[in-house]
């Protein structure tokens, strides 16, 4: 992918959008998001040649100030690469809070909206942003973040491919696609297949299964009372991580559901960025 990024002049809140460059495989729209600079990207996939798209998300008006890493947040079940760009909700804001604080680059892909459950389509795409993002912004560390769907996607990708992944902080996902039994119907759409049509991709892409792979700082929030994303499988992998005496942090609420607070989301980004030091 050439994803290059040519700054426009700066938009005044309430403007709209503006396409600032079109390409043969690329095309970027601008706009202002909460007085942040945001462009919304367009691209052809390498693995299929269809348009997939990601949102950047500035720390401040000016496109050109710098900036010190990438955040990438991957979003839910049913929703798309604009959920931590624009919900209210408590993940959301912690995540654009931080890395606005944090001057960091807030990427927020489709990754396959809207049931993606980081399926092979979804990797090839990831893969090829953070590739692209590496070469046009000159950054080394990238780092993950998502909740529910997106915390499942962030823990595949982790183990799959820890050489892309600085830290990875999963909310309220699972680590176990194996054992998983809900959003069945996406999943296998996503995945090629039913867990008995296709067991390896279930297995490949299941953490818990290949915990020796994540070898980056990784937080995890769970709710004691999650029905929709049960925690069982990411506690055990905590505990695995834990074992092997990996940068891990465990935020588990006993009264929690299938939610996370914006001071556990903050904790929880804080330490996979800045993790305590022997």
């Amino acid at each position: 992918m050439v994803c290059a990024f040519v700054l426009a002049p700066l938009l005044f809140c309430g403007a709209p959008a503006a396409a600032i460059e079109e390409g043969e495989d690329h095309a970027v729209t601008a706009s202002l998001e909460g007085g942040r600079y945001v462009e919304d990207i367009a691209f052809v996939a390498r693995c299929d040649g269809t348009t997939q798209r990601y949102v950047c998300m500035y720390p401040g008006a000016n496109p050109s100030e710098a900036y010190d890493g990438i955040l990438i947040a991957l979003h839910g079940h049913g929703s798309d690469r604009w959920q931590f760009i624009r919900d209210g909700r408590d993940e959301c804001r912690a995540v654009r809070d931080v890395a606005a604080k944090r001057r960091l680059l807030l990427v927020s892909p489709d990754y396959r909206a809207k049931t993606s459950w980081m399926g092979p389509a979804a990797e090839a795409d990831l893969v090829q942003i953070i590739e692209g993002l590496k070469a046009s912004h000159d950054l080394e560390k990238v780092y993950l973040c998502g909740g529910s769907m997106g915390g499942t996607a962030v823990l595949i990708f982790a183990a799959l491919h820890p050489d892309l992944t600085a830290g990875a902080a999963s909310m309220n996902g699972t680590a176990n696609l194996v054992e998983y039994d809900q959003f069945q119907d996406a999943i296998a759409a996503s995945y090629g297949g039913s867990k008995c049509e296709v067991p390896e991709e279930y297995k490949k892409r299941s953490p818990e299964l290949h915990a020796e792979r994540v070898t980056m700082p990784v937080a995890v929030t769970a709710g004691a009372l999650d029905e929709v994303v049960p925690a069982a499988s990411v506690l055990r992998l905590a505990a695995h991580l834990e074992q092997m005496e990996r940068a891990v942090l465990l935020v588990y609420d006993e009264a929690g559901g299938h939610q996370t607070c914006y001071k556990d989301a903050v904790r929880s980004l804080t330490f996979i960025l800045a993790p305590p030091q022997d």
